[in-house]
């Protein structure tokens, strides 16, 4: 396995309408790197906004799609990793998501 820093395992986050739902629940979307463990992400997100505390993770792999570059040849898009944080009751929000 690579040797992975923190602020290495948080991609980009995840905007979509069901992402932005949960975010009342205090729910957050993020592609992470795919070799990331859910303490991995648990502690990157701790770290990279401050006063945030995660109570949980979900994790999901994600496959690349097929996709056809003409009549013969073919391949697949790069695999993706998928992590849901849930924030304890009395922690922050993440400020990266209050203007959307």
């Amino acid at each position: 396995m690579a040797n992975i820093q923190y602020y290495d395992v948080i991609l980009k986050p995840v905007v979509t309408e069901k992402t932005m739902s949960d975010m009342a629940d205090k729910k957050y979307t993020f592609f992470v790197h795919t070799e990331a463990n859910k303490t991995m992400v648990k502690d990157a997100v701790e770290k990279m906004f401050d006063g945030v505390k995660v109570e949980y993770v979900n994790t999901m792999n994600l496959k690349g799609k097929f996709r056809r570059r003409g009549q013969n040849s073919g391949g697949y898009t790069a695999s993706k990793k998928k992590a849901i944080v849930q924030l304890k009751a009395d922690s922050k929000e993440i400020e990266l998501f209050q203007g959307l």
